[in-house]
């Protein structure tokens, strides 16, 4: 049932005073992301630092990369810097000092690094998640194959992983992530290897989008009912060709990094052979990697338009026998209502 506007939900009302809570103590964190190694993320980094600082932005620079190039280092001079101290021989960031200084922005070159034995902190990100929890902001930057989540991916493509890597739940968290280009390679086997990391790069920009969205409506304590992402439904019966929609299916969920649901609702006085034909439509969605559940409901459209909401649907696909009184009964069968009813989940019609 609806909630009532006069008495908000306890668990609602404590989620949103709890999210503006979080929001307002702590800082903003802002990720340079680089899909490869020499696309630029440093100097767009450090060349955000003057920017803001030529502004009067209080910023300071507390971990810088080894071997920066003499672009970064020219920009560098002109910005303050906290030292880092010397742990093992290994630089690490001075995080008392940078919260004694408390300065309103914090630059931190790389990511991705591992503090030794006797740190403050095992890994440098969590040295990063202590200033933003003070309420210091932070720039930082970070190549595709050092995220860990990534590691699969990235193997494939380039044949090496990363032992020192920083969990995808931390980028998931940035107020901010910035996918760094640079002119495409386009011959030869480096060409290619650049263009499915730059488009795995932007994929992964749009979930943290997506991230911030949900993080927005708690915070506004709106109720989500979408996201950035594809999901998609494909609705089975005996007779749709679920091969091609589920097909369709799982390659636009590929192309937009989404996902697929495949649902049929049950239906009275079902033939042996309707029985055989959901039963291989079960397995073929299976196959494809999609979600299979099978529904209950008198009212199979108001059953299918209920589970699309439920779980945030953007395309509904269904098949449809035009030979079958669909000329004759135009504006008055099952599809019309569906098409009528899904009220912005955009519905895609298979002829069969």
């Amino acid at each position: 049932m609806p909630a009532d506007p006069a008495h908000p939900d306890p668990d609602a009302l404590l989620r949103h005073v709890e999210a503006s809570e979080r929001a307002a103590q702590r800082g903003q964190l802002k990720v340079f992301l680089g899909y490869a190694s020499g696309v630029g993320k440093s100097f767009r980094l450090f060349d955000e630092a003057r920017r803001r600082r030529e502004r009067g932005e209080d910023l300071v620079v507390a971990a810088t990369q080894p071997n920066s190039s003499p672009e970064v280092l020219k920009v560098m001079e002109a910005l303050e810097r906290i030292g880092t101290k010397d742990v093992a021989g290994v630089p690490v960031i001075d995080v008392p000092a940078v919260l004694a200084r408390r300065p309103r922005v914090c630059l931190v070159d790389g990511l991705a690094y591992d503090n030794p034995p006797g740190s403050r902190h095992p890994k440098r990100y969590q040295d990063v998640e202590e200033l933003l929890a003070a309420g210091i902001s932070v720039l930082t930057s970070i190549n595709l194959e050092y995220i860990a989540e990534e590691q699969p991916f990235v193997h494939g493509v380039l044949g090496r992983t990363r032992a020192e890597t920083v969990p995808r739940e931390f980028i998931d968290r940035a107020d901010e992530v910035v996918v760094v280009d640079a002119p495409a390679e386009t011959d030869g086997d480096r060409g290619r290897q650049l263009s499915q990391l730059r488009q795995r790069a932007l994929l992964l920009v749009a979930d943290v989008v997506d991230q911030q969205l949900e993080a927005y409506l708690t915070l506004h304590g709106i109720e989500s009912s979408w996201g950035t992402q594809e999901r998609i439904l494909v609705c089975m019966t005996p007779r749709a060709n679920a091969a091609k929609m589920l097909g369709s299916g799982r390659r636009n969920a590929d192309r937009f990094h989404g996902d697929l649901f495949a649902i049929y609702v049950t239906q009275d006085n079902l033939t042996d052979d309707d029985r055989l034909a959901l039963e291989r439509n079960v397995l073929l969605a299976r196959a494809q990697d999609a979600q299979v559940e099978t529904l209950e409901g008198k009212d199979p459209i108001g059953t299918i338009l209920a589970f699309a909401r439920s779980h945030n649907i953007t395309q509904i696909f269904v098949g449809h026998n035009l030979r079958r009184r669909w000329r004759d009964l135009l504006g008055g069968t099952p599809l019309d209502r569906l098409i009528r009813d899904a009220d912005g989940i955009d519905v895609r019609v298979f002829p069969q």
